[in-house]
């Protein structure tokens, strides 16, 4: 009876009011014949749709995780003060879900990189082998394939060995064929306790996460693209050797094994008794081609993004980079120029004491929001959306999504006055709760100023992007005036916070576009 639990699939649609996604016609449909609908006998599932029978197959019968933690309403939802500290306790009123499944299954669609923190037997590494088994591989597979981190660990264990005979004989380099360790070929990728490996090692390893492939003696392999999933005890730096930086930015998402309630025993005693292991009895019907990976990455990758969003995104990492005392510069006057300056962290924000330091939420943090991060941001909403059977991202997918990408990226500075405020103790460790309220902040002053309606940088800008094809000498002149007075209005009588430096910036940049423009004018 247990087995046949463990092997069940819910007939029923997970998400019976996703919307129908538009699709885009081929001219290859018109040789293919009638189109199959979905749901017909022998017509396999949406891929989104696949995908979260993963998810619910998972979480109801693999992973014991009851922490429902990406919470999403639809209507007015209960809630409860518990204990002394009257922490918030509510039940949602939409379909809501466990990070710790969720998070690595957006990656597996995404094929992205996920890092999973906590202690010894939680499941961090049992969750990455399920990830390899739905992309088709076979659990004996997925574990010989892993490569777990020790001291001792060499490139040449990493990545691969010469092979013995062509080291005797070859003439050049170009002879000697390597024999590569076969996990450079799956689809999904599992590290565990990376935080075990040499420094040296460690960079052979950020070469295959990063440019997707492996060198060895001038011999290249070309990795496929894939999903990768790292373990570690904790994410401070902890373990044999120090992470090295770039390594740690190269991981798109952090996810915590919580802690186990006891509550579930039952089903512990079930799998031990019966001799299950969830791994191995994963249903065929959810399990992924290789076809089926690359056709789902297309997809969450056409899912759109409205500007409304875009733009809440936009204020939100304008709010964390500027140090107005660090640079002599306009452009300069960034927390970066004071990380390379090797100044004295608090010897700066001592000096940089203009701004209201409890109201501006720069002063939180002790970074601000890269390239990087906020692509990442950008395909994990998407994900999500897409997982939920939307076409477009909402505001609420990127307010769920986003401390998990900025988890071990958004660095908060403790000694703000933010910190010392009693009913913020709380978030001097829990990161995922502050990352949120930050956002929330940002969203809050966003609708406190009436951005989406009185947004002059960004008439300009959307002025711009039209083109300057048949734009006369005349009209031009009259845009940089209108950029002029606007930097009059933003600069006039107020104090510089994060938002106001971006768009100065940005209005610098539509001002030297527009001069280099008048000047090729002039030379027609």
């Amino acid at each position: 009876m247990a087995f046949n639990l463990f092997k069940h699939l819910s007939q029923a649609p997970t998400n019976p009011k996703a919307p129908p996604k538009a699709r885009q016609f081929d001219v290859a449909d018109l040789y293919r014949g009638p189109a199959a609908v979905e749901g017909e006998e022998g017509t396999a599932p949406a891929l989104d749709e696949k995908l979260r029978q993963a998810y619910f197959w998972i979480v109801n019968n693999a992973i014991i995780s009851p922490h429902y933690d990406i919470e999403y309403n639809d209507g007015p939802n209960q809630s409860y003060r518990v204990g002394d500290s009257k922490r918030l306790l509510t039940l949602p009123s939409a379909q809501s879900y466990s990070s710790f499944v969720l998070l690595p299954l957006l990656t597996f669609a995404a094929r992205r990189k996920c890092l999973f923190v906590g202690g010894p037997g939680r499941g961090k590494t049992a969750s990455a082998i399920l990830m390899g088994v739905l992309a088709g591989a076979s659990v004996k597979d997925v574990k010989r394939a892993m490569q777990h981190g020790h001291p001792q660990m060499t490139i040449a264990d990493l990545l691969g060995n010469p092979l013995p005979a062509d080291l005797v004989n070859a003439q050049s380099m170009d002879d000697i064929r390597i024999a590569w360790r076969a996990w450079l070929g799956m689809r999904v990728k599992i590290i565990d306790e990376y935080n075990r490996i040499p420094t040296r090692t460690q960079s052979a390893l950020l070469t295959v996460m990063s440019d997707n492939y492996a060198e060895v003696l001038n011999q290249i392999y070309e990795c496929p693209d894939s999903a990768w999933y790292l373990t570690a005890n904790d994410d401070q730096g902890g373990g044999t050797y120090q992470v090295i930086d770039a390594l740690r930015d190269r991981i798109d998402v952090v996810v915590q094994a919580l802690a186990f309630n006891p509550r579930f025993l039952g089903d512990l005693l079930v799998r031990i008794e019966e001799n299950l292991r969830p791994e191995e009895l994963v249903p065929a019907q959810i399990v992924f081609t290789a076809g089926e990976l690359d056709t789902m990455g297309e997809q969450v990758r056409a899912v759109d993004v409205p500007e409304p969003v875009r733009r809440r995104v936009e204020f939100f990492a304008s709010q964390f980079e500027l140090m107005e005392l660090a640079g002599g510069q306009f452009e300069y006057m960034t927390k970066d120029t004071a990380r390379l300056s090797g100044v004295d962290w608090h010897e700066v924000v001592a000096a940089d004491n203009g701004r209201d330091r409890l109201k501006d939420l720069g002063c939180q943090t002790r970074n601000g929001v890269s390239v990087r991060n906020l692509m990442t941001l950008l395909i994990y909403a998407k994900a999500l959306a897409y997982f939920r059977g939307s076409g477009e991202v909402e505001l609420e997918d990127v307010r769920q999504i986003l401390p998990f990408v900025l988890h071990d990226k958004l660095q908060p500075d403790l000694d703000a006055p933010f910190f010392g405020l009693p009913e913020h103790a709380p978030f001097r460790t829990d990161r995922l709760g502050w990352l949120r309220h930050l956002f929330d902040q940002s969203c809050a002053e966003y609708d406190r100023v009436d951005l989406d309606r009185n947004d002059p940088v960004g008439d300009l800008a959307q002025q711009f992007a039209q083109g300057l094809d048949g734009v006369s000498e005349r009209e031009t002149r009259t845009r940089l005036s209108r950029i002029e007075r606007t930097i009059e209005s933003l600069v006039k009588g107020k104090k510089l916070y994060g938002p106001q430096y971006d768009d100065l910036l940005k209005l610098k940049y539509l001002h030297q576009r527009y001069t280099n423009y008048l000047a090729w004018l002039r030379s027609q």
